[in-house]
């Protein structure tokens, strides 16, 4: 269970708490309130998520107008761990990127583990622009692409910045997950390379066949020692609480003890820049 749904099943039972305290069952609340008996039972159990009005409506149904700023508290709460693409990306990926913006600025160091595609930070104008493109697509959403570009490479700045730290573990499998041009993402992989070496930046590539003491499940990024974002296919998680910052903390160290770094990392990047050369190249053609 995701912790989205554990607090929300646990503001449900605030809500059901409040209304038995106030001597209401189901059905009497609904008729104070004039909603459907499903949508109480649905709010009481979790399975829907109430908006801030539904909220300040059964404060003041159950007699406790003033346990409405702790019941939308929780809202708030819940809704900055859970953060669906599809509300965040409504105006299109320049916005979620000027986000990011923010995000990194106040972070000495990120950490992170990417395992399907090239972190953000990394990314090629190129690879990126086909990243929002489909990404748009995917979701059918607004696609602001060169905006979203255009400030992705400007969220790229910080890593030239003195003092600040760049941890970032790369499953090789990313290095041949190909939704751009061949010639795209050999360009990205020689971007790769050349960013190792670099002192604000600490590259790792997980080979294949690598013994690992997890597998690595999917992508997060860890801010300092502050917030863990993890994304998923509709949406992101914002993590702030201990434990989840030390199990993540905990998941990054353990995958990094399989990594490789320095000319290691480079020949496999470049093995794998080698396949999209002998891919992108027709072969013979057979006489018939």
């Amino acid at each position: 269970m995701s912790d989205f749904q554990s607090a929300r099943i646990a503001l449900g039972a605030r809500l059901r708490e409040l209304r038995t305290e106030a001597g209401f069952d189901g059905k009497g609340i609904a008729a104070v309130l004039g909603w459907q008996r499903s949508k109480v039972s649905r709010l009481e159990t979790g399975k829907q998520t109430p908006s801030k009005g539904d909220l300040a409506q059964w404060a003041e149904a159950v007699g406790r107008s003033d346990l409405a700023t702790e019941l939308t508290g929780r809202l708030t709460g819940l809704e900055t761990h859970y953060r669906s693409w599809r509300r965040q990306l409504a105006g299109g990926h320049a916005a979620r990127q000027e986000q990011a913006i923010v995000e990194t600025a106040a972070s000495q160091m990120i950490r992170g583990v990417e395992v399907a595609r090239i972190p953000g930070l990394f990314q090629t104008p190129e690879y990126a622009r086909y990243t929002f493109r489909s990404n748009a697509d995917f979701r059918q959403l607004p696609g602001d692409v060169e905006e979203a570009v255009r400030t992705r490479a400007r969220r790229q700045e910080v890593l030239y910045e003195p003092g600040r730290r760049f941890r970032f573990l790369v499953w090789e499998a990313a290095l041949y997950v190909v939704t751009c041009p061949y010639e795209v993402m050999a360009e990205q992989l020689d971007r790769l390379t050349g960013l190792i070496g670099l002192d604000t930046i600490e590259l790792g590539i997980i080979p294949f066949g690598a013994q690992l003491k997890r597998s690595p499940a999917h992508g997060f990024w860890i801010y300092d020692q502050r917030l863990v974002i993890v994304e998923t296919i509709n949406a992101e998680l914002w993590l702030d609480d201990e434990d989840s910052l030390a199990l993540y903390t905990r998941a990054w160290e353990w995958l990094s003890e399989g990594a490789v770094y320095g000319p290691q990392a480079r020949r496999l990047i470049s093995r794998a820049r080698s396949s999209m050369e002998r891919i992108s190249q027709p072969g013979p053609t057979a006489d018939l």
